[in-house]
């Protein structure tokens, strides 16, 4: 099992609206992540810089980033790119991040 973790941008004052699109996840995303090896997706505001702090448990080699290619995760893209920083084809900036410490 792997644990991911990286981060984005979201727009100031979009706080509500991420929330809520995510409160709504769409089951066919749902479906997608799970059947990839995501088992586990958390995602944290710091609200005093906008940072989205994302973390996944991952079965297997990959993540939900290394769905680009997939129709879903395109449509949810295009969905988003409204309320946060994105790349020209609306795939959200996200940075990797190291893990550095784990305790069991």
């Amino acid at each position: 099992m792997q644990r991911l973790a990286f981060k984005m941008k979201l727009n100031r004052g979009q706080k509500e609206v991420y929330k809520n699109r995510h409160d709504e996840l769409w089951p066919e995303l749902k479906v997608l992540l799970k059947a990839n090896g995501v088992s586990e997706y958390s995602i944290f505001l710091d609200e005093e810089t906008s940072t989205l702090f994302a973390f996944q448990k991952v079965s297997g080699e990959g993540g939900s980033q290394d769905l680009a290619s997939n129709d879903i995760v395109k449509k949810w893209w295009d969905f988003m790119a409204d309320i946060m920083e994105v790349n020209p084809d609306n795939s959200p900036i996200s940075i990797p991040l190291e893990e550095v410490f784990f305790m069991k």
